[in-house]
């Protein structure tokens, strides 16, 4: 028996019980081992029903008149896909909105964070979200979150980032990363490296004179990971600090 979100509308039980419905124990087992929620793991205590990401968007899909109170209630659910169902109507809710709605989505997605906690649920949603609503507005939230003892925070605030790159607007994203190349965890490890990736694809000198004024302190997943597109032997001399004049 799967448990429910209390007190929902009719239409989010509905698409609740869409995801119950499909529900798989051997897949949810396996994905419960990789977003590592075992006792003193990143995803401790997440739970999962063993759905695949293009069937659970599909069902956002059909369920796309969800309100932002629904999305918010589901987000409260124990499962991991049913609180990414509920971010994937928020995203879409927000791509195709004016901005009184985007500033709801905005403003729904910050008071609820505290749920979108493990590594997929930011990634599908902060450079969609946050991140796009940041982009022409006062970014000192970014850096109250970059600041968090919660590591789901300092991921939102990277994920966001994505925006901008994506804009060409380079400058706030590489202050957040240099200010957390000292932050202890992996996934923040990775989380900067894919960004500095990013910004590689779209300005590559850019990305050599970051890693080149930071590589003394540079975590060597991040550099791993902003370096991955490089041929082999650029890769072999960055990985030795070997930077070319």
């Amino acid at each position: 028996m799967h448990t429910q979100v209390p007190g929902l509308s009719p239409e989010a039980r509905a698409a609740e019980k869409a995801l119950f419905a499909l529900a798989d124990t051997g897949k949810a087992a396996t994905a419960a081992r990789y977003f590592q929620s075992s006792p003193g793991q990143y995803g401790e205590g997440d739970q999962f029903l063993g759905i695949r990401v293009p069937v659970i968007r599909e069902i956002a899909r059909q369920f796309n008149t969800l309100t932002l109170a629904d999305c918010a209630a589901l987000l409260q659910s124990p499962y991991n896909e049913v609180r990414l169902l509920a971010l994937d109507v928020m995203v879409r809710r927000f791509t195709k909105g004016k901005a009184d709605v985007q500033t709801a989505v905005y403003a729904c997605f910050m008071q609820h964070r505290d749920r979108i906690n493990n590594w997929n649920l930011v990634d599908g949603s902060a450079p969609y979200i946050s991140g796009p609503y940041l982009l022409k507005r006062d970014r000192g939230i970014l850096w109250e979150l970059a600041n968090s003892p919660e590591l789901w925070d300092r991921r939102i605030a990277v994920l966001s980032t994505f925006a901008f790159i994506r804009a060409g607007d380079f400058n706030d994203a590489l202050k957040l990363y240099a200010q957390l190349l000292t932050d202890p965890h992996d996934l923040m490890h990775k989380a900067c490296g894919w960004m500095l990736r990013e910004v590689g694809k779209r300005d590559e000198a850019r990305l050599l004179g970051f890693l080149k004024t930071h590589y003394a302190a540079l975590p060597r997943t991040t550099l791993r990971y902003a370096i991955e597109k490089f041929d082999a032997a650029q890769r072999r001399a960055l990985l030795l600090g070997h930077f070319k004049d």
